[in-house]
């Protein structure tokens, strides 16, 4: 059982859209959405499939077009916004090992890039990092192993650890735990508790709670484009509240290969 103190927010919002539209072709995905997220909150984007929960984020991230509103990271407008150390993506179901021949540490010490640049050896602090990234995920002792030996699961860990070790102040996850066998679930809502006992903003998409339930301060519920709830976490229901319930039926799209921010 976890015991933590009434988190305190700062008033500026660590992420901001405001009257956000995003649209494909002649349809409407995102219809007038407004959400922000201010340093030290955990806020889940919950929703159906197709509610556009998904798009919310990437619009958020720049990675679809905004047909109209803003957003802001940070206090800057997305268009003027380049401190992207700053930020850590987990896209939905990327597959770390997709044709990669690299080990679970490669794979993780790619996440501190941005942090030191492309041209600069990795040093004692990026080594320290890594190393505590993959220990907060469970994976310490895999490190040296090709990481197209793992399992789904702990693939996805892999890619949780590589958005740590750039030691971000905003993490940003789009149903990390979908697919997701339950133990490396609950390694997953460790590793985050841990980020947020650091005061770490995070925004998480997610089909259902699960372990992660403990940790959200404010649930966003989105449905046909529009914000639907913004406040307590919904509770969950029917076969969904079963204490042996593990939501590990994948239904969403797989992530266009190449898209990641650290």
């Amino acid at each position: 059982m976890y015991v933590t103190a009434e988190p305190v927010f700062s008033a500026e919002p660590v992420v901001e859209i405001a009257h956000g539209v995003v649209g494909y072709a002649d349809r409407p995905v995102l219809r007038d959405v407004s959400l922000s997220a201010a340093a030290g909150e955990v806020v889940a984007i919950l929703g159906a499939n197709g509610s556009g929960k998904s798009t919310l984020i990437r619009a958020i991230l720049g990675l679809v077009p905004l047909r109209g509103g803003t957003v802001r990271l940070f206090g800057t407008p997305l268009k003027r916004f380049r401190q992207w150390r700053r930020v850590g993506y987990v896209p939905q179901r990327l597959g770390a090992g997709s044709g990669v021949p690299a080990t679970v540490g490669e794979v993780v010490a790619s996440g501190r890039l941005a942090r030191r640049g492309v041209l600069r050896p990795p040093g004692a602090a990026d080594r320290a990092a890594v190393t505590a990234a993959l220990t907060a995920v469970g994976l310490a002792e895999r490190a040296a192993e090709p990481v197209a030996t793992l399992s789904g699961g702990q693939q996805q860990r892999t890619l949780i650890a590589r958005a740590l070790a750039g030691e971000p102040e905003l993490l940003v996850l789009d149903e990390p735990t979908a697919g997701v066998d339950a133990s490396s679930q609950t390694a997953f809502a460790d590793a985050l508790r841990g980020f947020v006992d650091t005061g770490g903003t995070v925004l998480l998409v997610a089909h259902e709670l699960g372990p992660l339930q403990p940790l959200i301060n404010r649930a966003v519920v989105v449905h046909d484009g529009k914000i639907a709830h913004d406040g307590a976490a919904p509770v969950p229901a029917g076969h969904h509240a079963a204490p042996d319930h593990d939501h590990v039926h994948p239904h969403a799209p797989e992530e266009p290969p190449g898209v990641c921010l650290t």
